[in-house]
């Protein structure tokens, strides 16, 4: 390759990444603001707070959405923990799992049927565990 070839190539790779790079920085800067992403079934990020407070943090917001908690589990000694309960025609489930020392793994469903899920309803709550720290 002569060096003009090699220039080109490179313009070529710079202006090709430049044209995916807009979505990527649009992507991570609506993550960043709340660290919650969308998932196939819900919203999911990694909350600030042992499992005993996001969980505590989250039966509080499901009290305050109206949502009424019909179980809870708790298994691996309180390191994961489940809370299920209902707001009109949604089954929403909040399932949690330590991610570290201070940090929770937070996943939220609002399922109306099997084959139907609200994930904005679910983004709300998250958004909601997240922001009562």
């Amino acid at each position: 390759m002569t060096p003009t070839w090699k220039l080109r190539a490179q313009w070529a790779l710079l202006l090709g990444a430049a044209g995916v790079l807009p979505g990527c920085v649009a992507a991570a800067a609506a993550g960043a603001g709340t660290g919650i992403y969308l998932t196939t079934r819900g919203a999911e990020s990694v909350v600030n707070g042992s499992v005993g407070d996001v969980a505590a943090r989250a039966r509080t917001v499901m009290g305050d959405m109206g949502i009424t908690i019909s179980e809870t589990t708790m298994k691996d000694s309180g390191d994961k923990r489940e809370l299920k309960g209902k707001k009109d025609d949604l089954d929403v489930t909040i399932s949690m799992e330590r991610a570290g020392d201070a940090t929770t793994k937070t996943e939220v469903t609002a399922r109306k049927n099997l084959v139907e899920l609200d994930k904005d309803y679910a983004q709300q709550i998250l958004n909601r565990i997240v922001k009562s720290s």
